[in-house]
């Protein structure tokens, strides 16, 4: 497996590579078919909280999609530590995926295993510092609003809904965009809440109305729209 760490405004030291590297190893248990991990370390003098100018991305490349994790904190080996919490939780869901696919049975859920354990106490739990980091994110000043709009270009991929589906959640994105293999269109699926998802295709036949419908996800029944 090749590692590669990278720093933009900060200075990617020798020991931060050793820790990155001890901690990567976890990776190839969970996705023996990983053949890079690029890990960003980037930092944003202008962002108002110091407790989230550094940011890490954690990008684990295979032969299947790609699966992606960000943080942000006040240094690197923290970033790190809540981005890879991130990523080794999306890794055993497309695991577990993959086991049920294969017809093996569902995995057992991750509240049912640990709900008798006790809480450890820590100065700040993980999820505080998610849930924190999220506030930050949704946080704009009202004296300063700059608008930055960023292009990016990426190849028309042809795929399914479920597949589009499960590359959406494995890179921790909102929505993902791709070419729905069964109409052609080019199409952006998105969640909404809960295990909903929406899927929106631009179609040039379609004029003043929207087509509505509801399906299953892996074969399961259609549920026709009303």
């Amino acid at each position: 497996m090749e590692l590669n760490v990278s720093g933009r405004n900060v200075t990617v030291t020798d020991r931060f590579q050793e820790y990155a590297e001890t901690r990567a190893a976890k990776i190839e248990q969970l996705t023996p078919r990983v053949q890079r991990v690029e890990i960003k370390v980037s930092r944003d003098a202008n962002v108002r909280t110091v407790a989230s100018q550094v940011t890490v991305e954690v990008t684990v490349l295979g032969s299947g999609p790609a699966i992606r994790a960000e943080a942000r904190s006040s240094d690197k080996f923290s970033a790190f530590d809540l981005a890879f919490a991130k990523l080794l939780e999306r890794l055993r869901r497309a695991r577990d995926k993959q086991k049920v696919h294969h017809g093996r049975h569902a995995p057992q859920k991750v509240h049912d295993a640990t709900g008798a354990l006790p809480v450890a106490a820590t100065n700040a739990s993980l999820a505080d510092q998610v849930m924190e980091e999220q506030r930050e994110r949704e946080t704009v000043e009202v004296d300063e609003t700059p608008v930055e709009i960023r292009i990016k270009s990426f190849p028309a991929v042809s795929m399914s809904v479920d597949d589009a589906v499960d590359n959406m959640e494995m890179v921790g994105h909102p929505f993902y965009l791709f070419v729905d293999e069964v109409s052609g269109r080019h199409s952006v699926v998105y969640r909404r809440k809960g295990w909903s998802y929406g899927v929106l295709s631009l179609d040039e036949l379609v004029e003043g109305e929207e087509t509505r419908e509801v399906s299953g996800y892996r074969g399961a029944a259609t549920i026709p729209s009303t």
